[in-house]
């Protein structure tokens, strides 16, 4: 199964079957079958698209120029139709070709836009999701069966995505500071009162004279 061109399954079952087709024709290395193949996938994508808006279906030609005179104009439309002419020049030559061309470039060229058509009529043509335009086509898969390392692009994305969880995770377990208050006023403190040497031992003095004083005044009593 075609792991590129899976989306396009759930739309159109028999598209999915003719560009698998070519898929597998790539990695057998018949590079010219392939292009027919994808030809004839542009084909019945037209012929679909014509069929759904009730117009008339003729040959690869005859089907582009009625598509291209009910465009909007629009970049998408333009693009879609631009990859479908694509389609059909290199099929076309591939058929008529006096000689076998062994050209595997050309050959992934007519995939790729295979696939950028296969995304334009899924969304635009049958309402699919918008996601399905995020996606690239997958050379690796393709040759391989196995999916690509993450592009550059997305190799940056997830740095940017790991760098920002990191950094919130850092600012959630960082101490949050104690909050100091600050006090303008000053503290007064009460001076203590200290009563110099000096005027102790006068004090002690006026005690012992007034002692004296009162025993010789009891004492003079008592000789009366």
């Amino acid at each position: 199964m075609s792991e590129n061109f899976k989306f396009l399954k759930k739309i159109n079952n028999s598209l999915f079957d003719i560009i698998s087709e070519a898929e597998k024709l790539y990695r057998d290395e018949y590079f010219e079958q392939c292009m027919t193949q994808t030809r004839r996938f542009g084909e019945h994508v037209c012929k679909d698209i014509l069929k759904k808006h009730n117009q008339q279906t003729g040959s690869f030609d005859e089907m582009l120029s009625t598509l291209q005179d009910n465009s909007n104009g629009n970049i998408q439309e333009k693009e879609f139709i631009d990859d479908l002419y694509f389609l059909k020049k290199n099929g076309n030559e591939s058929v008529h070709s006096g000689k076998i061309k062994k050209d595997g470039m050309i050959a992934l060229e007519c995939l790729k836009r295979a696939f950028e058509v296969a995304i334009n009529y899924c969304v635009y043509a049958n309402g699919a999701s918008s996601d399905i335009l995020k996606l690239n086509y997958d050379v690796e898969l393709l040759v391989t069966g196995n999916k690509s390392k993450p592009s550059l692009k997305e190799k940056y994305e997830n740095a940017k995505k790991e760098l920002y969880v990191d950094n919130k995770k850092e600012s959630s377990n960082k101490p949050k500071k104690e909050k100091v208050k600050l006090n303008n006023e000053k503290k007064i403190k009460t001076p203590k009162i200290t009563i110099p040497l000096f005027w102790k031992f006068v004090f002690c003095l006026f005690v012992v004279s007034i002692l004296i004083m009162g025993f010789l005044s009891i004492a003079v009593l008592i000789q009366k």
